[in-house]
């Protein structure tokens, strides 16, 4: 995907999208007190220079009821796009949500006397390469502090969403438009984004969703489509009904020309590539079993990984 592409951002800008967010990917107990019909968005007006230029984040907020009273709760979701992993992440959101308590005292957003609102930040990460950065700022600080000075050092945990540690199985299950978005990143070949599409088509009909459907288009177009299938010309659409009739025209023709690529750039590396984000980091045998293998194991494979459902079966084993 395309560093800092704003088409992106601009899906988890709609309600819907942040709500499908939060009801299918945090499992926590509070998290079935929350309020959705109260979820905004954070306007960026009254927010400082600092954050607004953090132009791949966004900020909601919705009520989580407790003890039957209603607080704010604010989602802090950080778009990560690079390619290698941030190691002191944790510190780079202690800045950010601190940033943000500064916006919400100085836009009076919360009174002088207020208790600062609680903060979920997320991490929403998208890379090839497994996260392997901590989550809690604890573990990045020295672990040989003695506990009398360790208790006066800050404290935050983030919620990771590796969108490629989601098996398809899993995925599937889930009437969710996140969980469609997860899959389209991870599908590997047309046929599979062509049923995603159906799935999307179904669940965003009528005019309210009109906006969020144009969302999916221009990120279809920009940056999944342009990524799959390189050099090809895609015909304009301009909604995802169209799409959906073109991948079923064409659905034989990509698959072809997705195979010539991958001879054409080595079947080794794009078929590790492919497992990867399928199955995850590759044990040592299934590396072993590509290093050996002849050009007609490779081409055998490549076939299975599209419909296979783990790594076992690819290379012609059961579970």
């Amino acid at each position: 995907m395309a560093t800092h592409d704003p088409s992106y951002k601009l899906l988890f800008s709609h309600r819907k999208m942040v709500s499908d967010l939060l009801r299918g990917f945090v499992h926590e107990e509070w998290a079935e007190r929350l309020d959705f019909n109260t979820l905004e968005r954070v306007r960026e007006v009254g927010i400082s220079q600092n954050l607004r230029q953090r132009i791949d984040d966004v900020i909601w907020r919705l009520r989580i009821i407790e003890d039957g009273r209603a607080r704010w709760l604010y989602v802090y979701i950080l778009l990560e796009f690079q390619s290698t992993v941030d190691r002191i992440m944790a510190a780079r959101l202690l800045t950010y949500i601190g940033l943000l308590y500064e916006d919400l005292h100085r836009s009076k957003e919360i009174g002088p006397d207020d208790p600062l609102p609680p903060v979920l930040p997320i991490v929403l990460y998208n890379g090839a390469e497994p996260w392997t950065a901590k989550t809690d700022l604890a573990d990045l600080i020295d672990p040989s502090l003695p506990p009398q000075l360790r208790r006066w050092q800050p404290q935050l945990r983030y919620l990771l969403l590796e969108e490629r540690r989601y098996p398809e199985t899993d995925l599937a299950r889930l009437p969710n438009v996140v969980a469609a978005l997860f899959r389209l990143e991870n599908a590997q070949a047309p046929e599979n984004i062509q049923r995603v599409i159906a799935c999307l088509v179904e669940w965003l009909a009528g005019a309210e969703n009109a906006s969020l459907r144009r969302a999916f288009v221009v990120w279809l177009k920009r940056v999944l489509l342009p990524a799959r299938v390189p050099g090809v010309e895609i015909p304009n659409f301009s909604e995802l009904e169209e799409l959906h009739d073109m991948l079923a025209e064409r659905v034989k023709t990509w698959t072809q020309e997705w195979k010539d690529q991958g001879r054409q750039e080595g079947e080794t590396k794009v078929l590790r590539r492919q497992l990867t984000r399928r199955f995850g980091p590759l044990p040592s045998w299934a590396e072993e079993r590509l290093g050996q293998a002849s050009e007609t194991e490779l081409e055998e494979w490549v076939d299975r990984v599209l419909e296979c459902r783990s790594l076992k079966e690819v290379f012609g084993g059961s579970d």
